[in-house]
């Protein structure tokens, strides 16, 4: 939904109808499996060698350094770059348009990152305080956040100009990269939180690769002029999306697991995050696979309301049974595939991991259907769910921790999803009827 002022109402890429709906989304998905594979790979080694070389308390962590980085970098990676995708994939890279969205994303990165260091340098204790750091050790984290957030602005980049393969190639790179930088660590003898700053360092850069690849496909025009104000604003639209994800997702992820560490302790908590990572590394696999080949077709089809509902239902279908069935395999397994993604001592989380997984499911079919709101700029409808959805997590969090302990982690996040998920089934209903 673009106002008549904004710097790009192309009229001459409009998208060709959906044939095929369901065939386009498995090739696409199929043709992102590579990457998503190594993603997996890369995060179950990285949780295996935490696991076992740091045992529960390292896992928890690692989950808390992962999640101390989202804070960091939500405001792009789900706010601007969200946006480039949908505003560059209609327009020929290098062209007047294109340079306008490009040199207005580029902007508002920077302003997020100066928003979050201004964060870091004031919120130090608050933050990274578990970490025990250096100032060495900040200045090296906000640098690698840097590179790390302008490698994923250009992979997305890529990705609005349809180049699949290389985005591929690079989120190969960056999952070994990551492991190899641990693994490095490791070997050394690093404390843990070295450890976890040498992975953050290590992904940021695969900056260099993604600046060839991008200037290779011809995606680095020149910028010159000034930044459109109507492009920033759209593009801000994006970012309070985003926002909202920051506030009422990653910050309240941020703080549970913060109670968790001082409720339970550091031990006790790594079960919970044991089960916590299981869930990422699929979570990883499922977002992997829409923001590389859903999302963008939802971007493309938004002028066609007919063929945007039909691709919408016939997604769903397929994912419903799809995910209801890998997760049922992963329940019956879970008695030999904790000890082996983690380590023996982690067994004892086994009792967590039904709820999770019905969590899981109606998690994954609710962000197939808010996926309409970012594709349409629905702002604010898309704060609202996730304002809604936090307050609901934070009740439920507050009636069932103290009643279930560890175990009312994974039912609230189950009964938090399965009402979003009603809640979107009606609210939705034309998509899938």
């Amino acid at each position: 939904m673009q106002p008549t002022d904004s710097p790009d109402t192309p009229s001459a890429s409009v998208p060709e109808p959906v044939v095929g709906g369901a065939g386009r989304f498995l090739r696409g998905a199929f043709s992102s499996g590579l990457a998503v594979g190594a993603r997996m790979a890369g995060a179950l080694l990285l949780n295996k060698l935490l696991a076992v070389y740091g045992g529960p308390g390292g896992l928890t962590l690692l989950a808390h350094f992962q999640n101390l980085m989202a804070l960091f970098t939500t405001l792009p990676n789900d706010g601007v770059h969200v946006g480039i995708v949908k505003y560059l994939a209609p327009l020929r890279p290098g062209s007047a348009r294109y340079r306008v969205w490009l040199g207005a994303g580029l902007l508002l990165n920077a302003l997020a990152l100066l928003l979050g260091t201004g964060a870091l340098l004031l919120a130090r204790q608050s933050l990274v305080g578990v970490f025990q750091p250096s100032a060495a050790w900040v200045a090296l984290f906000a640098a690698g956040l840097v590179l790390l957030t302008a490698n994923s602005f250009w992979v997305a980049v890529l990705l609005a100009a349809g180049r699949l393969r290389a985005y591929v190639w690079l989120t190969t790179i960056l999952s070994g990269i990551g492991v190899a930088g641990v693994a490095v660590a490791l070997y050394r003898g690093l404390r843990v939180e070295n450890v976890l700053l040498a992975y953050l360092l290590a992904q940021g850069g695969t900056l260099a690769p993604t600046l060839w690849l991008c200037a290779r496909h011809g995606l680095l025009p020149p910028l010159r002029g000034r930044v459109s104000q109507a492009a920033l604003r759209d593009l801000g639209r994006f970012l309070l999306m985003a926002a909202s994800v920051l506030l009422f997702s990653k910050a309240v992820d941020f703080v549970l697991r913060d109670v968790l560490i001082r409720y339970f302790t550091l031990a006790q908590t790594g079960l919970w995050q044991a089960v916590a990572k299981l869930s990422d590394n699929y979570t990883m696999v499922f977002s992997a696979v829409m923001g590389s080949v859903y999302y963008p077709r939802l971007a493309a089809l938004t002028g066609q309301p007919g063929a945007l509902r039909g691709y919408v239902r016939t997604v769903l279908l397929v994912l419903a049974p799809t995910i209801a069935l890998g997760l049922g395999v992963l329940y019956l397994l879970r008695d030999w595939l904790l000890p082996l993604l983690f380590d023996a001592q982690f067994a004892a989380a086994r009792d967590l991991l039904a709820p999770q997984f019905l969590g899981d499911w109606a998690k994954f079919l609710t962000w197939t259907l808010l996926f309409l709101l970012m594709a349409q700029a629905r702002v604010g409808r898309y704060v609202a769910v996730q304002a809604g959805s936090a307050a609901l997590y934070a009740v439920l969090l507050a009636l069932l921790l103290p009643r279930y302990g560890l175990l009312g982690a994974p039912l609230a996040h189950a009964v938090r999803f399965g009402v979003l998920l009603l809640g979107c089934l009606v609210y939705f209903r034309s998509y899938w009827r």
